[in-house]
């Protein structure tokens, strides 16, 4: 369940997001189960992702800042 919304959020095959998602769990990285996917170890995902989760994560973390802590 988790792979195939997953698979629609991101525009990909399910059947490559359950290939990929099978590896990851292999790698000890993330680990699917009950319909969830949970993030071991978020260090070596995000330092496989692109360039452009550091840009969406600073504008996250900007966005939803706390004004008392600007």
């Amino acid at each position: 369940m988790a792979s195939e919304l997953l698979a629609d959020a991101l525009g990909a095959r399910s059947a490559s997001m359950s290939q990929a998602l099978a590896q990851l769990q292999g790698d000890a990285v993330i680990r699917k189960r009950d319909g969830y996917i949970e993030v071991l170890d978020r260090t070596w995902l995000e330092g496989h992702a692109c360039e452009c989760y550091g840009v969406v994560k600073r504008e996250y973390d900007r966005l939803l800042a706390d004004p008392a802590e600007a």
